[in-house]
């Protein structure tokens, strides 16, 4: 484990339970117990990434599953997207499209993160919820406030730019404060063409532009602190190599309030959010070309609506010394519709309704005990139940070609309710000052999402939009699936020096069987090598693997400091059901960093290596990729209160395809099945040089 990692493992641990704000005076509070296996990304040396979730790529275990250029899918160990409890600024934001074109890290640009918590695998209860994969934590920056009987200004500019896609990358935050009250904003904007491979071959459909503002407006007393957030989203556009479709419009309005108190018995925070999505999708301009200048079809517009409410309330309760109790409980009503207005030739004439009021409530509560039984031994017990409702509405076609489909799906009784348990418990060993020992167990359970219950055109035109795995095939729901639930266990060995500052290794392997995975089987018979129409289905999986890291103080002197760090991930998934590969799983890969520190100067190069994808899911027609390795030079200079970035990706022009980047249907006629080339996978982005200046007042 790296030191800095180490280092802030108690303060996360607090913070799990009792958020720490800047300059803020709260009277100090004692909070015994800590969180057995929680991660903190380091967000200030990744390059100034356009996506969010690739701030997360460097962390042991987890890898990126390609979409646009501001809306990749983290993977945790092999599970990625709804599997995953991703929250930003305690928010459990819901894609609202049924190709997952805007998941929840979309809605923060990269320059808004303050801080990201991964927790991967067993996830306290307190944390967890509806996700078998683990969860992960994005904030902003906490509010700052002004010691007494002062005024606080403060204000920061950025400005990025990178040659590769000509990305112009704009970051404004401006923050003013008493001792009581406090204000921020920040604001984010970045536009980009598309990106060329290695071999300078331009990538379609890999455009984007997005605007995100956000308003803090925060009030502290002496034992209490009330927080409200609003935040807005403007994404013109955002194109999709590997989905038919482009992303044409999303605007996201959000309201996120959050009141903190401490009483002579503990802590108590409650939360209250909504957010409200209008999304569309369309062919974009690469995809326009061959449908409009070429075939003079019209456009297929796509349009949803999403609104998510959120309420949620913890009470941390420390019972004495080595005992601390966290219960509470949260609701989330979401709701959705889909519908796809005529347009003309077979999409007329009526409008289109993929899912029609849908509806899926989440409530829940939990418990989770923690003791430190003595210096070496600490555990954590927790429990959570849950009850997910879902239903939607009566649907129909774009004509009498549809009847058929739609009078069978509305003669259905749609309404489903689950209860859903989860079980975690995991422990912490330390038998010497130089040996940390960790495991655990957990039941995680997961319910399908609307798409995966509710889609219900066999027609292949309307199939191939409903497509979170971006492999190019066309899914239909199953109302019957089940929900998931995941046996895990896990447990890790890590060797540091008695300080834990100079050297570490850590080996951490895992296990997970999943009874009920949602995955899919044919609709018919199924050609391979060619794309197929699938329906989701449940099937028995396993996934095993394992991630070794390792951290090295090397050479310290006049020339600066030299350290250096690895990482080695390795995942299989396996369907149980067929004896059939999981898709998406990342082959193989490792990561070595060395860092230099002089003064003002800081530099960094990266070397990634990724072996050849060979163990792919035949029911996916999933493509195999070849190995491949990358290196990156990044390097840094700050000067009072500005700071010059400047660094080069991909430093040697390295060609090759992205393991979980799907299928290439950038361009081209991509509603016709056999008018897309089948065996062509998504590539990387060819050598990119970027420079970036910061401006503090």
């Amino acid at each position: 484990m790296n030191p800095q990692f180490r280092k802030h493992l108690l303060a996360m641990s607090v913070a799990t339970a009792l958020p720490c704000y800047a300059q803020t005076s709260l009277p100090s509070v004692i909070i015994t117990g800590s969180n057995p296996d929680v991660m903190q990304v380091d967000v200030s040396k990744k390059g100034f990434p356009s996506d969010t979730a690739k701030l997360l790529q460097s962390v042991a275990g987890v890898s990126m599953v390609s979409g646009g250029g501001v809306s990749g899918l983290p993977s945790i160990r092999g599970l990625a997207d709804d599997r995953l409890r991703i929250q930003v600024d305690g928010m459990d934001l819901v894609s609202a499209c049924a190709n997952h074109m805007n998941p929840a890290l979309s809605y923060i640009a990269p320059s808004q993160v303050e801080s990201i918590q991964v927790l991967p695998g067993i996830t306290p209860v307190s944390v967890g919820g509806d996700s078998i994969g683990g969860t992960i934590r994005v904030r902003s920056a906490d509010p700052k406030f002004a010691e007494a009987g002062q005024l606080l200004r403060e204000g920061q500019a950025s400005f990025v730019y990178r040659g590769n896609g000509n990305v112009r990358d704009v970051g404004l935050a401006a923050t003013l404060a008493s001792e009581t009250f406090s204000a921020t904003y920040r604001g984010a904007a970045i536009k980009a063409g598309n990106y060329e491979d290695g071999g300078g071959k331009e990538i379609g459909s890999s455009a984007y532009e997005s605007r995100n503002h956000a308003l803090t407006l925060a009030m502290r007393a002496e034992t209490r602190l009330l927080e409200l957030k609003l935040g807005l989203q403007r994404m013109p556009y955002q194109g999709f190599p590997n989905q038919r479709m482009d992303l044409t419009r999303n605007d996201s309005e959000q309201f996120n309030l959050r009141y903190l108190e401490r009483f002579g018995w503990g802590m108590l925070e409650s939360r209250a959010y909504y957010e409200h999505t209008r999304h569309a999708m369309n062919f974009g301009a690469d995809k326009q070309f061959w449908y409009g200048a070429k075939k003079d079809i019209p456009g297929m517009p796509m349009d949803a609506e999403g609104k998510n409410t959120g309420l949620s309330v913890k009470a941390t309760i420390p019972l004495s010394q080595p005992d601390t109790l966290r219960v509470g409980a949260d609701y989330r009503r979401y709701r959705l519709d889909d519908w796809w207005d005529p347009s003309g030739g077979g999409m007329a004439p009526d409008t289109f309704w993929n899912i029609r009021g849908g509806q899926r409530d989440r409530l829940g509560a939990y418990a989770e005990w923690d003791r430190r039984w003595n210096p070496a031994w600490f555990t954590q017990l927790g429990m959570r139940g849950e009850k997910v409702s879902s239903n939607t509405g009566a649907v129909q076609g774009y004509n009498a070609g549809y009847i058929k489909d739609a009078s069978r799906f509305n003669a259905l009784n749609r309404e489903r309710d689950d209860h859903n348990l989860d079980l975690t418990a995991q422990a912490r060993y330390i038998p010497s000052q130089d040996m940390t020992v960790k495991f655990g167990y957990a039941r995680k359970a997961r319910s399908p999402n609307l798409c995966e219950r509710y889609t219900w055109s066999t027609g292949g035109m309307a199939m191939a939009m409903v497509n979170i795995a971006g492999d190019g095939n066309g899914y239909v729901g199953d109302p019957s699936l089940r929900p998931e639930v995941a046996h895990m266990a896990t447990g890790s060995v890590e060797w540091h020096d008695s300080a834990q500052e100079k050297w570490s290794f850590a080996v951490s392997p895992f296990y997970t069987r999943v009874e009920d995975y949602i995955d899919a089987r044919c609709l018919a018979t199924c050609q391979r090598g060619a794309f197929v129409n699938l329906r989701f289905a449940n099937v028995d999986a396993r996934l095993y693997g394992a991630e070794v890291s390792a951290h090295a103080a090397l050479a310290s002197g006049s020339y600066g400091a030299l350290s250096g760090d690895m990482q080695v991930n390795y995942v299989r998934g396996e369907n149980r059901s067929t004896g059939d590969n999981l898709y998406n799983m990342m082959p193989l890969n490792t990561r070595l960093l060395l860092n230099h520190r002089l003064g003002a100067w800081s530099g960094a190069l990266e070397v990634q290596a990724v072996s050849a994808k060979e163990r792919v899911s035949t029911l996916h027609n999933e493509l195999r990729t070849g190995g491949y390795a990358l290196a990156a030079l990044r390097t840094s200079y700050a000067w009072n209160k500005v700071q010059f970035d400047f660094g080069v990706e991909n430093l040697f022009d390295r060609r090759y395809e992205l393991p979980l980047g799907g299928a290439y249907v950038g361009q081209g006629m991509t509603m016709a099945l056999n008018g897309v080339p089948y065996g062509i996978g998504v590539r990387g982005m060819g050598r990119s040089v970027y420079a970036g200046l910061t401006f503090k007042l």
